[in-house]
């Protein structure tokens, strides 16, 4: 999945906006005005057992993810790790360099939109399920 795409699918879900708050590099992507990814084309910074991208054109994720799940799928992947400028235990940055397969991060995306939906208050969340 490539940053494109990525952005595609995160923007078919219901009710989700794209903003820049952090400058045009960075996609934050809003259900009823609570985040729940972001994209980032460019360099991360080493510190906090994360890796550095090279400048090689590689895309990032934030996803918002169950704690425990969040530490299996860093388990299982080497391009999940904790969230890059986020909470470590509720996020995961996922490096979108095809190691992950595509049904894999969309299901994660899915997660991520579910777990802020579900916190919510009900109407809106009724409102965003009409949709699903």
């Amino acid at each position: 999945m490539d940053q494109q795409q990525a952005r595609e699918y995160l923007l078919n879900k219901p009710f989700t906006v794209e903003t820049f708050p952090f400058g045009e590099g960075v996609s934050v992507f809003k259900v009823k005005h609570k985040m729940f990814a972001t994209l980032t084309l460019g360099k991360m910074s080493p510190g906090d057992n994360e890796s550095v991208d090279t400048g090689n054109g590689i895309c990032w994720v934030n996803l918002k993810c169950d704690p425990q799940e969040a530490i299996i799928l860093r388990d299982i992947f080497p391009s999940v790790i904790p969230g890059y400028h986020m909470s470590k235990v509720h996020w995961n940055t996922v490096k979108l360099d095809g190691s992950v397969p595509a049904g894999e991060i969309q299901r994660m995306m899915d997660n991520s939109f579910n777990l802020v939906v579900s916190n919510m208050i009900v109407k809106d969340q009724q409102s965003i399920l009409l949709h699903l």
